[in-house]
């Protein structure tokens, strides 16, 4: 073949080429790259939450709370926040500052906010994760601690007491105790009887006198009123025994705090009890 021909061929053939490019080109219609958009970060600070479900009465521990990031824009007034300034939309927490974080809680025992507000008592039920608000919690010594603190079917009652009828000032919060009553044997004509009554027995302390908690430095307390947790049916027992004024308080061992309350019993004659009173024993026979 010519080599003219030849080179005219490879000339039109590299044209139709290109020219089927360029038609492709413009046939195909134009599409825009996808971007799919970050979503904005947003600012947070951290809240005090629940860190599991809370019933009504449960006395709050460190256990039972938790920080969590909440967004800024949604920050209840009533939320407690530990202090720290707002996060900024868009900045990054590194994890060094994350561990950070943590450790001060461990040693903070989770701050000040959260050490405030250990021993409180939930007013109404919380789910995990719920931000604590102070109309669902109560602390001590705000109105309303004691109802929350009361289980149901109990009443709270203070009864006047003093070193030698106050178990000597060992009673603290959390103890329980029986309320013994001893009065002048008025039904026998024996002079000098007695009878010693259980008015109730294996009731819990509450409170002594303002103080919900117990001391701090373990030291006895000698106090005025000791307010206990006693079942409705043995409060006009109780009542009745605080008026005679012959009430006393039996603080009953940490191994024998099993069981419910219990009502009023009689001491049997002849029922021996040791007393103790300026580092002297004597011994007490109840007669009848």
């Amino acid at each position: 073949m010519n080599p003219v021909r030849i080179a005219i061929i490879g000339v039109a053939l590299v044209a139709a080429i290109g020219l089927a490019w360029i038609l492709r080109s413009v046939m195909t219609p134009h599409r825009a790259p996808i971007v799919v958009a970050a979503a904005p970060v947003k600012a947070s600070v951290r809240v005090l939450v629940a860190a599991r479900d809370l019933d009504t009465g449960v006395r709050l521990t460190p256990a039972d709370m938790n920080w969590q990031p909440w967004p800024a824009e949604s920050l209840n007034p009533n939320y407690i926040t530990d202090g720290s300034p707002i996060t900024p939309a868009g900045a990054a927490i590194s994890p060094a500052k994350g561990l950070m974080t943590g450790a001060k809680d461990i040693i903070s025992g989770g701050g000040p906010q959260m050490q405030a507000l250990t021993g409180a008592v939930v007013r109404e039920p919380l789910v995990k994760g719920e931000p604590l608000v102070k109309g669902k919690i109560v602390v001590a010594g705000q109105g309303g601690f004691m109802s929350v603190v009361l289980q149901p079917g109990m009443r709270a009652m203070s009864l006047a007491v003093s070193a030698e009828t106050g178990a000597g000032g060992f009673v603290q919060p959390g103890d329980r105790v029986d309320v013994l009553e001893a009065h002048s044997d008025t039904n026998h004509k024996m002079a000098g009887g007695y009878v010693t009554e259980t008015v109730v027995s294996n009731v819990r302390v509450l409170a002594v006198d303002q103080s919900t908690g117990p001391a701090k430095n373990g030291k006895s307390t000698v106090a005025a009123t000791v307010t206990l947790e006693v079942p409705a049916a043995a409060a006009p027992g109780l009542a009745e025994a605080r008026t005679r004024g012959g009430a006393m308080l039996a603080l009953r061992s940490y191994a024998d705090m099993g069981g419910g309350p219990g009502g009023s019993s009689t001491a049997s004659a002849g029922q021996a009890v040791r007393m103790f009173k300026g580092g002297q024993e004597s011994e007490v026979t109840v007669s009848r």
